[in-house]
């Protein structure tokens, strides 16, 4: 199965080609403010490099946030535009569950936990257990501060594995409330959400007969609902 992932939530952009969860080539630039500008001129790229056209994939799969309000929307317009010609299923990934998707490390009885930053304290989390190569959300999903969210993981008394910015921007706080049981990946690689593990997470959704409608996962209110909403009170 030939798949054309791409991840527009953060401030890099990435498009990947997969056949089945093997990586063709992935192309990554970062510059949050002109994705709208950088899209397709990348995908234009790494389909002549690969010698693809669009009608030859099978799948489509793009992140669906949490991240960037204009890049998620960028992002799931553009697969669905490339669904709806072709005909093709797009599925998409929460932008948490593909940075789970970037670990590969022998993590029996831990828990990945992907933290996006949300500034001012405030963080996107997801937590997961892997079984038999998939990543299995622990709870839904979820906008919080970082303190709240680290006495929920006390209470799981587990391992826990730390991917995304939001890590090690709060290793130190992460570090004092935990005390122990916890490992940080500190690899770019693998702290930024990428096009390729949103493709393979992708790939087996849809070996399992998984495709759900692509939907925005937001989790907060955009900075323009939150200064609407500041104007009518």
């Amino acid at each position: 199965m030939k798949i054309l992932a791409i991840d527009t939530s953060s401030d890099t952009c990435s498009v990947a080609i997969l056949e089945n969860e093997k990586l063709i080539k992935e192309i990554k630039i970062t510059d949050e403010k002109t994705h709208s500008q950088k899209l397709m001129p990348i995908i234009d790229t790494i389909l002549k490099n690969c010698n693809y056209a669009i009608k030859d994939f099978d799948l489509f799969a793009c992140s669906t946030g949490p991240g960037s309000f204009t890049g998620i929307r960028i992002g799931i317009s553009t697969i669905k535009a490339f669904s709806d010609a072709m005909n093709k299923p797009a599925i998409g990934i929460s932008s948490l569950k593909g940075l789970a998707y970037n670990v590969n490390l022998p993590i029996e009885n831990s828990y990945v936990v992907s933290i996006i930053d949300a500034k001012h304290g405030n963080i996107y989390w997801g937590i997961f257990k892997k079984e038999n190569r998939i990543y299995k959300k622990i709870l839904n999903y979820s906008f919080d501060s970082i303190y709240n969210f680290l006495e929920k993981l006390k209470q799981l008394n587990k391992q826990f594995i730390f991917v995304g910015n939001g890590g090690m921007l709060y290793k130190d706080v992460i570090e004092s409330t935990l005390e122990k049981n916890y490992i940080f990946i500190d690899n770019k690689n693998i702290t930024n959400s990428n096009a390729s593990s949103i493709g393979i997470a992708a790939f087996h959704k849809f070996s399992n007969g998984i495709i759900p409608p692509i939907i925005p996962l937001y989790l907060k209110k955009s900075s323009a609902e939150l200064l609407l909403e500041d104007k009518k009170t």
